[in-house]
């Protein structure tokens, strides 16, 4: 029942000014306020501060900042060779698989469509039909910048706007088509194993979503959807390099064509580290 009731209150609530709201806060310098989010987050979530560049709360001026935190240098090392993929982010696989026609797999009774996913548009979505995906769970006490799995050029960014469910487990099993229905940006590369999608998906009171070539792209969200292209900026990230970030946690959805790659040992609910073996080429 209390579950049930989680769902529900999801589709009731003003998700997105609520969302807006605690990002601006977020975003402040609020002094003693701040540390006492931050102290407190810390402490409910078991957060490791020994594997942050910086360890105390005090470094942190905004809540963002101390979202964003930058790791070590080396706590987490690309273990993949140049014939391999690594995992972009820590976090948790949700689900993983083959693209079925134009479905990808949710969770037990849901999916959703690979198109809408995409921002609607067939054309990008038409290469990876029957490739495989992969979708992977950030949790509050994650580390949440994304990195590069692999070496890619960037060719397309979209930002599609959408609802901000929240996107933890129970919420996938229950809501139907979530990722391709929450507000999302969504990047396309060409890399040595053909076309590669990393759509960052939104969730309740995710403030922002950034890439390091345009900085935030949403908020604002806007109505419709916009299509940037990247043939002539020559925008090229290699495996195991920062791409972007979420302020607040969310999703990943990656996308790879057919009879490219074989993932590795992976398993639904695993834990994932930034740079161990995602993947394999074919």
């Amino acid at each position: 029942m209390l579950d049930w009731f989680k769902v529900k209150a999801q589709y009731l609530l003003p998700k997105h000014l609520l969302s807006r709201f605690l990002g601006a806060v977020a975003s402040k310098e609020l002094g003693a306020f701040t540390q006492f989010l931050i102290k407190s987050f810390i402490k409910a979530f078991k957060i490791d501060m020994q594997e942050a560049l910086h360890e105390s709360p005090s470094d942190y001026k905004t809540f963002n900042a101390f979202f964003t935190r930058p790791l070590k240098e080396g706590i987490r090392p690309i273990q993949a060779t140049s014939q391999q993929l690594c995992h972009p982010v820590d976090g948790a696989v949700s689900q993983f698989g083959e693209i079925s026609g134009d479905r990808i797999f949710q969770a037990k009774g849901h999916d959703f469509s690979l198109t809408t996913l995409l921002g609607g548009k067939p054309e990008l979505a038409a290469p990876f039909k029957g490739g495989k995906f992969a979708t992977v769970y950030l949790a509050p006490k994650d580390y949440h910048r994304i990195h590069m799995p692999i070496e890619g050029k960037l060719t397309d960014t979209l930002h599609v706007p959408g609802e901000l469910f929240s996107v933890n487990p129970l919420t996938a099993q229950n809501v139907p088509g979530l990722f391709a229905r929450n507000e999302r940006v969504v990047t396309l590369f060409d890399t040595p194993v053909g076309k590669m999608a990393i759509v960052l998906v939104g969730a309740t009171v995710v403030a922002s979503i950034e890439t390091v070539w345009a900085g935030t792209i949403t908020p604002p969200a806007g109505k419709y959807v916009q299509h940037w292209q990247h043939e002539k900026d020559d925008i090229k990230l290699a495996m195991g390099e920062e791409m972007g970030r979420f302020k607040l946690g969310s999703t990943i959805v990656l996308c790879f064509e057919p009879n490219k790659i074989d993932f590795e040992d992976m398993s639904a609910g695993m834990t994932t580290r930034l740079g161990h073996l995602l993947a394999s080429h074919v």
